[in-house]
């Protein structure tokens, strides 16, 4: 890489965050448009049922999901030998494309299409600028840099997502997802701008990433994001509703809500970020502890004004101070192969995030409420919790098991 100034390194570090920002839009932004986007593209379901047109609605948020769960692994894999710098450049040029189609498409299933497009892109970015991010901090930088790039997308949560979701309330869920599409191309032509070239990793293929999905524990710990977290995503993907139906307030405070969400996830990144350094094991268990408990007092006090945002807070704080944890327990399972372990972790959330939206429409348009899914999320973080406990003992046994096996053979050399 190029000797660089401060001011240009800071600006290409800034321009790789902005990535993170759009990324955070993109993905939660939808949440909070539920029922202005069912008006619209389900106009004959809302006016029969209301909660069934916003249910429906969902797939908008599950179509995404399952698009970061088909596109991480697979761009990883297939672009190990690729320069990052390239790399990132086109896929942001995959989000800007997709999320215009998805702004401007006439139907609801070419909406989903557009969606499911720009969501490929999600979790290779995330990989991508990552590295890119490290590489401009310097040798062991490389949390600083994932942690600024993961910034974008906090920040996004507490500042744009509030801010973007009042645009599409007043102007129209369109118009939320042009100002989103500008915000990816004005990404992509500061990374251009701004960002030196790097070379692909040395050593890096297909085979060599595609190697982390030999191990059990990969699997294991995957199974442990997807499943505990959809349990955040089942009350985040519903929290338009229950501000307007439960609690009774009007549309205008679901940007408020949101926006006190998004403050719990920076305030729990940030604070899950450290204590995942010092205790790996006891950052997940407590983190799920806390998750259960936020989640619960969420289900059963969010009818109050105070329940609501009180619950909204801890709810974010608990699911991102989690997520440091569960990433670092990831690529730990995944030697040798961290772009791919990063991108496994994508596509679990993202599958949490498509389980969390499914089920908890489910539950909803069976006529159980809108609080109804954050029930549901309690019992999907109870499962969440045990896998996690289940997956720390399997890593004990087999470290174990590592210790004893060569006392074992030495012992039969004697007896024999």
């Amino acid at each position: 890489m190029d000797t660089l100034t401060a001011g240009r390194r800071w600006a290409a570090l800034l321009a790789l965050s902005l990535g993170g920002f759009g990324l955070g839009l993109t993905e939660f932004l939808a949440m909070g448009l539920l029922p202005e986007i069912a008006r619209d593209l389900l106009p004959a379901d809302y006016a029969r049922s209301a909660p069934d047109a916003v249910a429906t609605a969902g797939w908008m948020i599950t179509i995404y999901a399952l698009g970061v769960v088909a596109g991480a692994p697979t761009i990883a894999a297939l672009t190990a030998r690729v320069p990052r710098r390239g790399l990132v450049i086109g896929l942001l040029g995959l989000m800007v494309a997709g999320t215009a189609a998805s702004a401007v498409a006439p139907s609801f299933e070419l909406v989903l299409a557009g969606r499911f497009v720009a969501a490929l892109a999600h979790g290779a970015y995330f990989g991508a600028a990552g590295i890119l991010a490290a590489n401009l901090l310097g040798p062991g930088n490389h949390g600083k840099g994932v942690a600024l790039v993961i910034g974008g997308l906090t920040a996004a949560n507490l500042v744009g997502v509030p801010v973007i979701t009042a645009l599409g309330q007043s102007a129209g869920w369109r118009i939320a997802y042009l100002a989103v599409a500008a915000v990816f191309a004005l990404t992509l032509v500061a990374v251009f701008v701004t960002v030196p070239a790097v070379a692909a990793a040395p050593g890096g293929s297909p085979r060599a990433e595609l190697r982390a999905f030999r191990s059990p524990q990969v699997w294991l710990v995957a199974a442990v994001v997807a499943i505990g977290t959809s349990g955040f995503f089942a009350v985040n993907s519903y929290v338009a509703p229950v501000t307007t139906d439960v609690t009774g307030l009007p549309a205008g405070a679901v940007p408020w809500v949101m926006a006190v969400m998004g403050l719990g996830m920076t305030v729990g990144i940030a604070v899950g970020g450290v204590a995942a350094d010092r205790d790996l094991r006891r950052s997940v268990l407590y983190g799920f502890a806390g998750l259960l408990g936020s989640v619960a007092l969420f289900a059963v006090a969010a009818g109050t004004v105070a329940g609501l945002f009180v619950g909204a807070f801890l709810v974010g704080a608990a699911s991102l101070f989690i997520v440091p944890a569960l990433q670092a327990q990831l690529i730990a399972a995944a030697p040798g192969a961290q772009l791919m372990g990063a991108a496994v972790n994508q596509s679990s959330l993202n599958l949490a995030n498509s389980l969390g939206a499914a089920l908890g429409g489910a539950v909803i348009a069976a006529g159980w409420g809108f609080l109804s899914s954050a029930w549901l999320g309690v019992g999907l973080t109870v499962v969440g919790l045990g896998l996690a406990v289940l997956s720390f003992r399997t890593t004990a046994a087999r470290a174990e098991d590592s210790v004893t096996a060569p006392l074992e053979h030495r012992s039969g050399s004697v007896v024999a």
